[in-house]
């Protein structure tokens, strides 16, 4: 179970979240930002925008509580307040990595982290080399036994970065938080027919259905209807990504209850 939380300023906490103890829970904190408060970038040095109120010392105490839960800091994000996030080709690749390792280092230990999910959704129109950058992060950073868990989250518009990164460090990202909800399908069968899709391009064992909560995309018990038709289709579904637990506090976290039921119940049949 993948979980944004922290994005949007709402007052949100760890422990109002329905935690299965028999699912894998990653709260992916959003977001850590090469960027200073006016969003002018900082070439790789890092630091933490999400809401106040996820504090090192609450992250601790839900681990602590649920050994099941571990915790990422997402990385960008679309924009922070009024201006919109890109990525920025480093002059010097190689020193943006060491900022950028040193940075989320610091972030690790503070914050009492287990691993980063790669969010930039912005890119130049003329090359990039976000996927040599990124892919040699996450490389370091798991060598350094820094972090566990690598995941990324493309959607439609960027998807042909992140194949470039995905296939050339696959090996170092654990899974694929699609967003699909930026596709607009919505109905199962359509979302089905997006997952065979993106299935092709990420392979289908790291590939997360995903849920964006009174959002985007498929809405209400069709998203249920989707998961059942994917294992109909012969999808193993491992896993679902939820965005996000802020706009889930009005709707007393409903699907993150159900989607963690029907991943308990996929795995038990």
């Amino acid at each position: 179970m993948m979980e944004y939380i922290g994005a949007t300023g709402i007052p949100v906490t760890f422990d109002s979240v329905p935690i299965f103890d028999d699912i894998d829970f990653h709260f992916i904190l959003s977001f850590a930002i090469d960027a200073d408060p006016s969003g002018n970038p900082q070439n790789g040095k890092f630091s933490n925008y999400w809401e106040p109120s996820l504090t090192p010392e609450s992250v601790a105490a839900i681990k602590a509580e649920h050994p099941n839960v571990k915790a990422l800091a997402s990385l960008s994000g679309w924009s922070l307040g009024d201006t919109v996030l890109r990525w920025q080709n480093p002059r010097n690749p190689n020193l943006w990595i060491t900022n950028a390792f040193s940075t989320l280092k610091a972030l690790v230990i503070k914050y009492h982290l287990d691993g980063i999910d790669i969010d930039y959704e912005n890119f130049p129109k003329h090359g990039s080399n976000f996927a040599f950058c990124i892919g040699e992060l996450i490389t370091l950073l798991k060598n350094q036994s820094v972090i566990s868990v690598a995941t990324i989250a493309p959607y439609y518009s960027t998807v042909s970065p992140y194949l470039e990164l995905y296939h050339g460090y696959g090996e170092v990202i654990d899974y694929v938080n699609y967003q699909f909800y930026t596709d607009k399908v919505r109905t199962a069968k359509a979302y089905l027919k997006r997952f065979e899709v993106r299935a092709k391009e990420f392979g289908e064992g790291k590939l997360l259905p995903s849920y964006e909560v009174n959002g985007r995309g498929i809405q209400g018990d069709a998203f249920f209807e989707a998961l059942n038709l994917l294992n109909e289709n012969g999808f193993d579904i491992n896993g679902v990504m939820i965005f996000s637990a802020d706009a889930s506090l009005s709707n007393g976290f409903h699907f993150e209850t159900r989607s963690q039921q029907f991943l308990l119940n996929s795995t038990v049949s």
